[in-house]
Parts: C-alpha cells; sequence; structure tokens
C-alpha cells in the first residue's frame, strides 16, 4: 500500500485519472452509449411488424417538425417556462429569507422543510394532487363549503393542474440553489447600500439580484430541464388533453412501437437541453468573473 502510495506522489496525473475514472465510467455507460444508440436508432424506420428497419434517412426528424408536434413542443416549452417564472417568484423569497433573516438555530429544521418532500416518491405525491384537485377533492369541498362555489370547478385534467403539479414538484430545485449562494452574500453589502441612502428595493435590484444571478440560472436550468422533459405529471394530472413532449415520446416507445420516430423526438430533446446547460454555464462563468 505505501509503494502505491509513493507513486500517486511521484506520478499525479495517475492519480487523476484513477479519481476521475469512475466517474467517466458511468458518464460513458449510461450516458454517452445509450445516447449514441439513440441517435442510431433515429435513423432507422419502423418496419410493417413494429421492429427496427435498419437504414439511414432523416424521415422521422423530417416527420418530428411537423405541425401536431411542434404543438406539443410549444406547449412543453412554455409551461417548462412559465414553471421556472413561478418556481423563481415563490423561491427567491424563501431562499433570501432562510439565507438572510432566519436565524442560525432555525435554518436546518426550515431547510428540512423543503427538502421533506423529497422523502417519498414523487409518484405518490402526484396521486394526492389528484385527489386535492379532483371534483370531490379538498379545494372544490372548501370552496363549496365556504359558499365561494355553487358547483364543483374543473381542477383536475387541465393545464392549470399540471402547471400546479410541475411548480410543487420543482420549487426545491430552485430553492436550494439560490440559498446556496445568497448565503456567502455579505450582509455588510446590504448595510452599506442602505447607509449611503438606497431604499430597499434599489439594494435589492443593484446588490442583491446581481450577487444571487448563479443561483438564479442554476435554478432556473434545473427546474427548466425538469419541466420541459417532464412525464409523470402531465399524465396524471392533465390527461390525454395536456401532452407534452415527455408523454409524445414515452407513447411512441410503448404505444405505437415505432421506437425510430421516438429516438429521433428524444435526441432533438437531449440536444435542445444540452444546448440549453451549455448557455447556462458560460453565463454563469460570466456573471461570477463580473462580480469577482
Amino acid at each position: 500500500m505505501e509503494t502505491i502510495l509513493q507513486f500517486f506522489r511521484r506520478r499525479p496525473e495517475f492519480r487523476t485519472a484513477t479519481l476521475l475514472s469512475g466517474s467517466l465510467f458511468w458518464l460513458v455507460g449510461f450516458f454517452l452509449v445509450p445516447l449514441a444508440y439513440l441517435l442510431a436508432v433515429s435513423f432507422a424506420a419502423r418496419s410493417p411488424y413494429g421492429t427496427l428497419a435498419w437504414t439511414l434517412g432523416l424521415g422521422n426528424y423530417a416527420r418530428a417538425f411537423q405541425p401536431l408536434y411542434l404543438e406539443v413542443y410549444w406547449r412543453s416549452f412554455w409551461m417548462a417556462l412559465m414553471t421556472t417564472a413561478l418556481c423563481a417568484l415563490l423561491g427567491f423569497p424563501v431562499a433570501y429569507t432562510l439565507a438572510l433573516q432566519v436565524s442560525s438555530r432555525w435554518k436546518s429544521a426550515l431547510l428540512m422543510l423543503v427538502v421533506i418532500p423529497f422523502w417519498t416518491s414523487f409518484l405518490i405525491r402526484t396521486y394526492a394532487w389528484m385527489v386535492i384537485l379532483r371534483s370531490e377533492g379538498v379545494v372544490n369541498n372548501i370552496l363549496l363549503s365556504l359558499h365561494v362555489i355553487h358547483e364543483p370547478l374543473r381542477l383536475l385534467y387541465t393545464p392549470l393542474a399540471v402547471m400546479i403539479g410541475l411548480v410543487y414538484g420543482e420549487l426545491p430545485f430552485m430553492i436550494l440553489p439560490l440559498y446556496a449562494v445568497l448565503q456567502k452574500l455579505d450582509p455588510t453589502l446590504l448595510e452599506a447600500a442602505q447607509d449611503l441612502g438606497a431604499p430597499r428595493w434599489s439594494t435589492f435590484r443593484r446588490v442583491t439580484l446581481p450577487l444571487s444571478a448563479p443561483g438564479l440560472m442554476a435554478g432556473s436550468v434545473l427546474v427548466f430541464i425538469a419541466s420541459v422533459g417532464a412525464f409523470i405529471t402531465p399524465d396524471l394530472l392533465g390527461g390525454a388533453r395536456t401532452m407534452m413532449v415527455g408523454n409524445l415520446i414515452q407513447n411512441q416507445f410503448a404505444v405505437a412501437r415505432d421506437q425510430p420516430f421516438g429516438s429521433a423526438v428524444a435526441f432533438l430533446l437531449t440536444l435542445v437541453v444540452l444546448v440549453l446547460v451549455g448557455a447556462s454555464l458560460r453565463k454563469s462563468e460570466q456573471a461570477t468573473r463580473e462580480i469577482l
């Protein structure tokens, strides 16, 4: 053992390669190889028996841009954007309060409340929202008992139900990155702005918001990527009327048995996500350099 340690001390490049080997193996084996197979299948064709007919054509990609599917993409992207915006509006005050307003003795307990939903299966939590939003559910019963409405509202299997489920599921992914950045914020900067006569909104706009940009960017990317490819939430809360791109891909693989077309749509979605991640990383690095 001592001889091996001495070898790694003399050859640091082998030490670096050894530390990275596990992550690289996982990345190549469970991401790059399946992605390469997905790309290869996307150029194939579906035989009359539902099997793969290996060809080399772009018919699946041309079909993916038909108006019927463009409507699904548009619905997925605007709902993901709305989810990201709502998570930012709801998550920023929570993260700001936890990081700068709450005493240290309460921070751990309140952070635990943020992550408690992860202790339960997301599928079970989505079923719970079905119970809450159905015609005989909690929301309608409360509104009926208060005489706010005279007949149950149709909440389940609507875009509103999908939006509620997406915001509920993705909100912690916005709060935690923002909290990680805001807790490192120097309070003396805020005090200096107030001493110089800046009102609270000006202090927030010129000091707090720019310094929290890396966390806001990271949270937005996490929420948007998870929302645009969501499958369980639109399937259970939206029904067939609120199909998103994740449901489209699942239907092609499981129902239509058209793996080439499903692979083409999935690869296009993966490509869009990779472009967004690359752009967000560049923006985050730029924002970090400007702060430093």
